[in-house]
């Protein structure tokens, strides 16, 4: 039988929780790299036992970690993340341009078909990647040259936060900034274009339908439809039936569009999930009640998924990075808070149940399906 490893990236470690295809009882490892946030931890689609993790500090800095044993054991790989030639200025908060300045790693994906192979986003924001098993970083500067200098750091910074691989072609990918909008490449990563049409912020940007300038949350799709590209944006829910190219909002009955992660059930490209939060100022649930919300019809139609959640007096966050699907085929689903829950569902949603709970607040959760 499959088995189950959910890599949790943690404000104080990561932690690995490990269970059978049956997803009934987990062991929880770690902290792994106590003390260090971890933005993010993922593991290689084509061998599973090699995970990367990014390792950050306000004092110490950006470290890359790497495991060649499913987390068992670790070693510290390359940690230069240098802009290409001169990184120039961005638009800083109060409207005057800024230095472009490496902060942290927020986000690892590792290549569809090569386990030395992987793509890292930043802050601020730029795209890297490493064909070495992570001991040498190169940006791919193409992004930036797309209006970098009107990219402007959301709340949380300037991140690149969200990076899709398209398994049908591997020279596309899609990436994901707060506050920039979401961009696409269709020759591996040489030039770039923003995917941004139809999408509306009339509360953040003073022309709404600006060509960049969005506040995107996240990105997701179906690896069986790779045109078909779900976002949840700072408000909004949008769905996009032509690889970015136009968008329109799918919000339908939520309690509010606000959120910050989206999914995709594995065996159902019309089946998708969020995790909606009051407002903008309000990072909790609405009414303090837990609801993952999941539409059966690709957005428009939602329906509150409550069971096995605290449905009074719950004020936690869910981070853009902290909602993840297995590939059993009775569809898995993991989440974490920042009140350090990470609560499963064995069937696509319908019933939840905490794995472990008192962890320190919880900025990832991806989940591997294993041999």
């Amino acid at each position: 039988m499959s088995g189950i490893r959910v890599l949790v990236g943690t404000r104080k470690g990561a932690f690995i929780l490990t269970s059978t295809g049956k997803r009934k009882r987990w062991k929880v490892s770690g902290p792994h790299f106590a003390g260090w946030e971890i933005y993010h931890i993922k593991g290689s689609p084509v061998d599973p036992n090699r995970i990367y993790a990014s390792q950050s500090s306000g004092w110490f800095g950006q470290l890359i970690q790497r495991s060649c044993d499913g987390g068992e054991t670790w070693e510290a790989v390359g940690k230069e993340f240098n802009y290409d030639g001169n990184p120039g200025t961005h638009q800083w908060y109060d409207g005057t341009q800024h230095p472009w300045e490496f902060k942290r790693v927020w986000y690892l994906d590792p290549s569809l078909t090569d386990p030395e192979t992987v793509y890292a986003g930043v802050e601020d924001a730029a795209l890297f990647r490493t064909t070495d098993g992570a001991q040498t970083w190169q940006e791919l500067p193409g992004l930036r040259a797309v209006k970098g200098p009107l990219w402007a750091p959301g709340a949380g910074g300037m991140c690149l936060h969200t990076i899709l691989q398209s398994p049908s072609d591997p020279n596309r990918l899609y990436t994901a900034i707060s506050a920039a909008g979401a961009f696409r490449t269709d020759d591996g990563g040489q030039t770039w274009r923003p995917i941004n049409k139809g999408l509306v912020s009339k509360y953040e940007l003073p022309d709404p339908e600006a060509e960049v300038g969005h506040c995107v949350h996240n990105l997701a799709m179906h690896p069986l439809r790779p045109d078909v590209v779900f976002m949840q944006k700072h408000w909004d829910v949008n769905r996009s039936d032509d690889a970015g190219e136009t968008w329109h909002e799918v919000s339908g009955n939520l309690p509010t569009d606000f959120g910050f992660p989206i999914a995709v059930h594995a065996h159902e490209p019309e089946t998708i999930y969020v995790i909606p939060i009051k407002s903008d100022s309000e990072h909790y649930p609405p009414e303090g009640k837990l609801r993952v919300y999941r539409s059966r019809t690709g957005g428009n139609e939602w329906e509150a998924l409550t069971k096995g959640l605290p449905q009074s007096d719950c004020y936690v966050n869910i981070l853009r990075s902290a909602l993840a699907v297995d590939t059993l085929d009775s569809c898995g689903l993991y989440f974490g808070t920042t009140g350090g829950q990470v609560y499963a569902s064995a069937d696509a949603g319908d019933n939840w149940t905490p794995i472990v709970r008192d962890l320190p607040a919880v900025l990832s959760v991806e989940a591997q399906t294993l041999p």
